[in-house]
Parts: C-alpha cells; sequence; structure tokens
C-alpha cells in the first residue's frame, strides 16, 4: 500500500500509528499472524489474505481520518420542549430533553471535536472510530424510554450533506 505524501506512518510491534495534517490517529494490532513492514513509502502486510486487507482497511481509514477528516452533522429536533445543547471541555450537555431539569451529558471521546450551532451540532475528528463512538454517546443520551415513540419523536438527528 503506498503511503501518499504529507503523511508519516510508524510501525511499531503491536501499533500502527499515523499522523498528517488534520492530526494524529493510533490504533492497536495485536495479533501474531500478521507482519507489519514499513519500506520507505510502502506498508506492507504479509499474514492469511482475509487479515491483511482487514489490517489495510483500517490503515487507510487512519490515513483518510488524518488528511480529510470525518464529520456528521446532527439537527435537534423537538416537538414537546426546546432543547439546548452545549460543549463544556469534554463533555455535551443536552439540556431541557423532553422537559428534563437535569442535562444529559455525553462523553467526547479521543481528539474528536463538538460544536453547537443554534439547533446543530458537528462532530468531527480524525479517527473514524472516535468519531462513530461519540455520535454512538449521543444517541444513546438521546433515547426515550418509558414514552410512546410514535409520539415523542424529540432527540438529535444525521442531517444528509450533499
Amino acid at each position: 500500500m503506498e503511503i501518499p505524501t504529507g503523511v508519516n506512518v510508524k510501525v511499531e510491534p503491536g501499533r500502527i500509528t499515523v499522523r498528517g495534517p488534520k492530526g494524529e490517529v493510533s490504533a492497536p494490532f495485536k495479533t501474531r499472524e500478521a507482519k507489519v513492514t514499513l519500506k520507505g513509502s510502502e506498508l506492507e502486510v504479509e499474514a492469511e489474505k482475509r487479515l491483511a486487507n482487514t489490517i489495510l482497511s483500517h490503515v487507510r481509514n487512519m490515513i483518510l481520518g488524518v488528511t480529510q477528516g470525518y464529520s456528521k452533522k446532527l439537527k435537534a429536533l423537538y416537538s414537546h420542549f426546546p432543547l439546548s445543547m452545549e460543549v463544556k471541555g469534554k463533555e455535551v450537555m443536552i439540556k431541557n430533553f423532553l422537559g428534563e431539569k437535569q442535562p444529559r451529558k455525553v462523553n467526547i471521546v479521543g481528539a474528536t471535536k463538538v460544536e453547537v450551532k443554534g439547533q446543530e451540532m458537528t462532530v468531527w475528528g480524525p479517527s473514524k472510530e472516535d468519531v462513530g463512538q461519540t455520535l454512538a454517546n449521543i444517541k444513546t443520551a438521546t433515547k426515550i424510554k418509558n414514552r410512546d415513540h410514535r409520539v415523542f419523536q424529540d432527540g438529535l438527528y444525521a442531517v444528509a450533506e450533499l
């Protein structure tokens, strides 16, 4: 696999680190069946075809993350109680969700950044896994229990990007 210019890949025993203009991503690869070597600007994986393709796919995602980044836009929709969101450090506070007095807190994972503008939230970062886990944390925090889901459809929903 060819490594693009401007991207540094570091191979250590059990770990691969990729550094680029948008940040740094590191992932553990603790398998004895695969041998990952870096020769110049070429990354080689010696393993069974399925395992080698899996490792190369992860490295491709890491390279894409440090060059372009991953982002997702969410929009707050409500019909009963107007909710508000704010970012405090490594937490997102979702206030007045279904009229609750206590805000719901969501952890931001890794180097992921969250920006709130009005009723829209943008989640972005260099790691696909960290951005996805932050989105899953938001989805879990805004899950509605003990109410009819057909009536109470308040929450944060992904916006299709054109």
